[in-house]
Formats: C-alpha cells, structure tokens, sequence
C-alpha cells in the first residue's frame, strides 16, 4: 500500500530562495585554517554533518539524507576528511579540485558546473575553489541506522592547522568557539587528532577507481532514463542501483546509498501532470526556471532555489519558458515507488 502524507506542512516552509540561504561560516574545526576561514557551509535539509551547534538548519523534516552546500571564493580549501556514509557533490557554479588521500597525494580531479561525484566512505577527501568566482556545491549526505550523517574524521594534519585559531573539536562532534568567549564544558572530551595508525582503517583509490565515482555532464546523454519522460522531459539516473518500480537502470553510480539523485530535464512547454509520491522528493534548480502547482498555489523556481516535496503531496512540474529547465531530484530509498497521476 502506497504511504499517505500524514503531516501538513507550509508551502513557504518548503521552499528555499538561493540568495536567502544562511551561512554559517565556523560549521568545522578548520573553519578559521589560512587557506580554508573564507569558506561558507550551509545546512539546507537537516544538521548532516555540521560541527557548530549554532548552525542554521534551513528545513528540519525528517528525510532519509541530509541536503547541503558549500560556497567558496577562489582557492579557497575545505581539509581532508572522510565520513560513515556517503557524500554526494553537484557543481552548481564553478570549477572545483578534489582529491583523495590523507594528504591530498593519492590524486586529483577537476569537476565543472553540471558534474556529480559520490565519494565512498572511509575515503578521505578535500576539495578547493579553483575557478575564478565564488562556487556553490550542492550536496547529499546519507544517514545511518540512527538517523544521522554521524561525524566526520578530520586527516592529522587538519587538527595542527587549527590549533590556535580558537576552535575545538569534541568527541561527541561538537565545536567549541573559545575566540567567542564559549567554554568547554566541564563533561566535554577534546577529540584525539586521528593517528598514523588510525589512517590503516581508511581505504585509498587509484585514478581509475575514483573517476569511476564522477559523473562527468557530458556522460549524461547515455545515462537510462525513466517512465516519466515524454518528448519534452528527461529522467536520467545518476546515483543509485536500479529500480523496476520506475523502470530505469542503475546510475554510474549505482550502489545502494539509500536515496537516488536523477537530473530531471523539461524542454520549454514541457510538463509533467499532477501526481503523488510515496518518498520525500527534492529539487534542486540547476539552471533555467522551474513552475510547481500544487492544489493551493503554484511558484516559480530560479537557479539555485530547492523545493521538498513532502509524501502524498500533489504537484505538477512545468517549464513556462523558451530555455532548458535543468534540475537535480533526490528521493528517499533505493527502490522509489513510480509516482501517481491523478
């Protein structure tokens, strides 16, 4: 039986502009690091991963993942992590440099505007701004059994660039301001930097195996597509395994990361008709403009705005204008239902 809405909330609430969006600018321990205190963090569905418990949580709905983005001006870095589930990064604005390793050193990749990666777990990763503008990445992290994105482990080096800039990490993943004036509490443990020993836990990549994490947006064209497109719209799969409900393959990235990112394409006049889904559903406008209706009113969404979808709401999609709509869909599970038309 197909899962009902059972909690109403405010249209107003689910919508989020890109130029309202609030920044938290100490969300990680390396927040103040030369090189990485010009970075901005933003919780945009749920806490993810973010250290600082001062952090804006832009919509605090239960959805299965976590959605964010990171903004950052040129060369701007953000350290060698790894986390317990998996992240995804779509390049909204930009051109960004990830690479892998403890230390950077296992290798490098460059992604563009419209390019996605999935990084494994336990894998470290840093990535820096290395386009000549301001650069937004949108993106997705899973949770665990818990409910949670758990906490990220921070390479060695991170924790001796940071010391004395006045943050501090606990062990439970809190950050403690001390430049603010904040004080450890009296129960609070300080995190121990990840040892040499600690990093034999964490896998490392070749080349090949790391590009075969990216979705590069030229490799987008041969990607399967799903029962919703029609001659104006495109469902193409990027993230996760197959799924018979929708009728479409496995992305590139086709391992189980218990949500699917699509990118939904709608030609101008396009429409996709009134329907329901059983999952949570976002979308993320990468370019062009996005109409929704929903039996109460209908919005517009622009380049970088998000709208989530609760279950069992009615809406319809529409590109009323004579340029492409390009937009990034998550969904809850695995396996989603097929949605419901009217």
């Amino acid at each position: 039986m197909r899962a009902k809405q059972t909690t109403l909330y405010s249209i107003n609430d689910l919508i989020l502009r890109f130029d309202e969006l609030i920044p938290c600018k100490t969300a990680f321990i390396d927040a103040r690091t030369p090189g990485s205190d010009k970075k901005e963090n933003f919780c945009l569905i749920g806490g993810g991963v973010a250290e600082n418990p001062g952090q804006v949580v832009h919509i605090n709905i239960p959805h299965g993942f976590d959605i964010g983005g990171a903004r950052q001006p040129h060369g701007c870095k953000n350290s060698h992590h790894s986390h317990d589930t998996e992240e995804v990064f779509f390049v909204h604005k930009g051109e960004w440099k990830f690479t892998w390793g403890h230390d950077g050193s296992d290798g490098e990749v460059i992604l563009k505007a419209g390019d996605t990666i999935s990084i494994p777990t336990q894998v470290f990763r840093g990535f820096e701004n290395v386009g000549p503008d301001d650069s937004f990445l949108f993106s997705v992290l899973g949770q665990s059994d818990d409910g949670t994105a758990g906490n990220v482990i921070w390479a060695p080096y991170v924790f001796k660039a940071a010391a004395g800039h006045g943050l501090v990490l606990l062990e439970d993943g809190r950050l403690i301001d001390t430049a603010a004036g904040d004080k450890i509490p009296a129960d609070g443990l300080i995190a121990t930097p990840t040892s040499d020993d600690d990093l034999e836990q964490f896998a490392t990549l070749t080349k090949k195996d790391f590009l075969n994490c990216v979705l590069f947006e030229n490799e987008l064209q041969g990607m399967p597509e799903s029962n919703l497109g029609n001659n104006k719209v495109s469902e193409y799969a990027v993230i996760g395994v197959d799924n018979a409900n929708e009728n479409i393959g496995a992305g590139k990235m086709g391992w189980p990361h218990n949500f699917q990112v699509r990118r939904l394409q709608i030609q101008p006049g396009g429409k996709i008709p009134s329907h329901t889904r059983s999952e949570e559903e976002v979308v993320f406008v990468h370019s062009g403009t996005l109409t929704v209706s929903t039996p109460e009113t209908a919005f517009k969404l622009n380049p970088g705005d998000l709208f989530s979808a609760p279950i069992g709401m009615s809406r319809s999609y529409s590109n009323d204008t004579e340029k492409l709509a390009d937009i990034i869909v998550v969904r809850r599970g695995n396996n989603p239902d097929a949605a419901e038309f009217s």
